[in-house]
């Protein structure tokens, strides 16, 4: 089991262990900066950090355990004279890096490689342990990268990096708001999938294009990676045909969330963090609660032992949701500074802190 999550923070990444039963924020490093995501490498021992220096820009850092160093950021090529490209508001997208929103890491077939998606919709790749970075031009130059429209982040971005467990070369990535997109060559071409999803904030003849869909998380079951889930704008959908179609799942109290984790070894197993969609993102009826199913989508728990159940106005975010690799212990953390892990795969929750700062994501390691 792990015992050990890294809390990213907009005041710093925080070291959370378990010891002799307890859990307690056990360090803390760039303190008063805002750490938007990390990622541990389990075939290097390396972590990462992504940083947001707002005026100064994005910055990504590396250890090995002696220490941060930065390394290079993801740059975007230079934007061609003349090209204007314009969000959904009409303002002009920017060719550099506004976000490092997701990291992954490559296959066991290629113990350098790693993969990063950006804000406004860049997916970058390194072979050296991010050494440097290369966009991936194939994606980045699909004629349908213009219809990707953004979400809560105004402009599009890709969120979620999913490699396939059984063959390093198939990739799976989501973006806010394009939808899912997959390539089986290591990202020299790419094909859309995600038929069967629909999208209610789009005009009713891309109600069910993929293109259309604001997909908020997807996850993959490393067992069986051809199961999927997706937390989407206004639904639950999961897919048993790795990605190309996907059924839509009905769960009380809500649909509508950001994070979602399956299970490591069952891929019928999985939770979500519910939420009041749009203009009121808090949870419903002021009750933080976690939902799990167990059997595919066809039922639902809500999970509420040692949560909140009034007066609750915690947000999670799509990567403020974890599981450890027993599919035992989960963690997640919210806007307003809330930590809580359970070790019976979410039966009982403990609030391990309410005060860290607003939290972006969790990682256990």
């Amino acid at each position: 089991m792990s015992d050990e999550i890294l809390v990213s923070t907009r005041k710093g990444l925080f070291s959370v262990v378990r010891n002799g039963g307890r859990w307690d924020i056990d360090g803390v490093a760039f303190l008063g900066d805002n750490v938007s995501l990390t990622l541990t490498d389990a075939r290097s021992g390396f972590r990462y950090a992504a940083l947001d220096h707002g005026h100064f820009g994005v910055k990504l850092h590396r250890s090995t355990g002696d220490g941060w160093q930065e390394i290079a950021a993801p740059a975007y090529p230079q934007k061609p004279e003349g090209l204007d490209e314009k969000d959904m508001w009409g303002r002009p997208i920017p060719w550099s890096t506004q976000r490092i929103w997701a990291l992954a890491t490559g296959g066991a077939d290629e113990p350098g490689a790693l993969w990063c998606g950006t804000l406004p919709g860049g997916l970058f790749r390194s072979s050296d342990h991010g050494e440097s970075w290369t966009i991936v031009r194939a994606l980045w130059e699909h004629p349908k990268r213009t219809q990707w429209m953004g979400g809560g982040a105004d402009w599009p971005g890709i969120h979620s990096i999913i490699v396939d467990p059984t063959n390093s070369r198939r990739v799976w990535v989501a973006v806010s708001t394009g939808g899912i997109w997959f390539t089986e060559d290591a990202g020299e071409s790419w094909s859309q999938r995600g038929e069967g999803m629909r999208a209610e904030h789009v005009p009713p003849e891309l109600t069910h294009d993929p293109i259309a869909q604001d997909i908020h998380r997807l996850a993959q079951c490393p067992a069986a990676p051809e199961r999927m889930w997706v937390q989407h704008h206004n639904g639950v959908f999961v897919s048993s045909d790795a990605g190309r179609t996907f059924r839509e799942i009905a769960v009380t109290p809500s649909a509508f969330g950001f994070a979602v984790v399956v299970h490591p070894s069952d891929p019928d197993t999985a939770w979500f963090i519910p939420g009041i969609k749009d203009e009121k993102r808090i949870p419903c009826e002021g009750r933080l609660v976690v939902t799990r199913t167990r059997d595919g989508g066809e039922s639902f728990d809500a999970l509420t032992n040692g949560l909140p159940q009034t007066h609750a106005y915690d947000l999670v975010y799509r990567h403020a949701l974890a599981i450890d690799a027993t599919g035992d212990r989960l963690t997640f953390g919210s806007t307003t500074g809330g930590l809580w892990i359970s070790e019976d795969q979410g039966d009982h929750w403990q609030c391990v802190t309410h005060t860290l700062p607003p939290i972006y994501a969790v990682q256990f390691i």
